[in-house]
């Protein structure tokens, strides 16, 4: 399949190609396309306005929000929910002469590295998106001196740091937060000074595992003792074993959590993967809305760039009603991190597979790996990365006399009204 990208005046700016093996109906292939396209967007920060497949079936089925009980029915599901990301956001059907058109291929065949392209009935799908202003915003956002130049710009916007926010503050730390805001300074500065606003509330440096073991009691969140295939950290997290009733504990384990995973990357890597089990998940057990909010907006407004990927594992069929709420808390680039995985559709076995060797992945997720849970064990290793965080962080006295050379305060909280 391949997918092109044109500007407001009809020029080609990004194309993308793939395979894949094997015989599918030609509209499910053209499902796959367009989820497979969009998809690709959405990591592309691109902003979609239109897209014009060939199927007239597909678009019809997508706009009819039917729930349709086969394999067609669940891509027609997965391109409602990508396209979910992209609200403005219409599809137009073209026809196939059109989008099989020698121009048309050629210029995806030019990028497509050593995909084989053919355009005959059937077994090529291409997809048309139409960005809803021209190239150059991105061009500049992935030239590396005009990063340097936003990085710069955001280091003096923020202006003079000590203590913690100057340590908080690195210069991946600046990118993290650039990147999430595609590389607009204002917005990023916004972003990085509520998160050391809410650092300076919340503390996140001061938690220790003694503060909040209690929650960790039936390891209905704990940091995994193995890691993905590149190396990151890994969270493993079980709703269904909530054990508690405060939400201000449960979000400081969480953090607590989040920031241990962190001090255990590997270096030069700066993300984390979660894997959700929903094993006993029920109505009846599941994290209020609030908590799943308050979550969300930890995540993604204060640890912007942190998560790689999220994988909810074998959710059942009444978690449809929670997603629909919870999805709307997400922004695009988190939304695209979540990756839904049923035992019973291959293909989202084979792309968790390729974040996660099988020998490693416990069997409550489809792996080899027996995993047990032994809460004394876990609290002996959070006492010993307790010890490695303080040695790596230093005591809040010696923070607090610590400057980037300029004078100038930790950012506070901003005063009650």
């Amino acid at each position: 399949m391949g997918a092109l990208v044109r500007n407001s005046s009809g020029q080609v700016v990004a194309t993308m190609a793939k395979s894949r093996q094997g015989h599918m109906p030609p509209k499910i292939v053209e499902g796959w396309a367009s989820q497979e396209a969009l998809r690709w967007c959405g990591e592309k920060h691109i902003d979609v306005h239109q897209v014009k497949v060939d199927c007239l079936n597909l678009i019809t089925d997508i706009q009819a929000h039917d729930s349709i009980s086969s394999s067609f029915g669940a891509i027609v599901s997965s391109v409602r929910e990508v396209l979910s990301s992209f609200p403005t956001v219409s599809l137009q059907h073209i026809h196939r002469q059109e989008n099989t058109s020698e121009p048309t291929v050629a210029a995806v065949r030019r990028t497509a590295r050593g995909v084989n392209i053919q355009p005959k009935p059937y077994d090529f799908s291409m997809t048309s998106i139409f960005r809803r202003r021209n190239n150059t915003h991105q061009d500049q956002e992935n030239d590396p001196s005009q990063r340097e130049i936003k990085l710069n710009e955001l280091k003096t916007a923020i202006g003079p740091l000590s203590g913690r926010s100057l340590q908080y503050c690195t210069d991946p730390c600046f990118k993290r937060y650039l990147e999430a805001r595609n590389w607009n300074v204002d917005k990023s500065k916004k972003m990085l000074e509520e998160s050391l606003k809410w650092r300076s509330v919340f503390k996140p440096e001061d938690i220790r595992w003694e503060d909040i073991a209690v929650e960790g009691e039936t390891g209905k969140i704990y940091r995994a003792n193995f890691h993905d295939r590149q190396g990151r950290s890994v969270l493993i997290l079980r709703p269904a074993k909530q054990n508690t009733a405060s939400l201000d504990n449960q979000m400081r384990h969480l953090v607590y959590l989040i920031e241990n995973a962190i001090l255990n990357l590997p270096e030069g890597e700066e993300q984390m993967a979660w894997l959700i089990d929903f094993t006993g998940w029920t109505l009846s057990t599941s994290v209020p809305i609030k908590s799943a909010r308050e979550t969300v907006n930890i995540l993604q407004n204060h640890y912007p760039e942190r998560l790689a990927v999220a994988f909810l594992y074998n959710p059942p069929r009444i978690f449809e009603a929670f997603w629909k709420i919870v999805k709307y808390f997400l922004d695009a680039k988190t939304f695209h991190k979540v990756k839904f995985v049923y035992t019973k559709n291959k293909d989202s076995v084979e792309l968790m597979k390729q974040y996660f060797d099988e020998e490693n992945l416990p069997t409550d997720f489809g792996g080899k790996a027996v995993l047990n849970y032994d809460y004394e064990e876990f609290s002996r290793l959070m006492a010993q990365d307790d010890a490695k965080y303080v040695a790596l962080h230093g005591s809040k006295e010696k923070l607090s006399q610590a400057t980037n050379g300029l004078s100038g305060a930790e950012v506070a909280p901003e005063p009650a009204s």
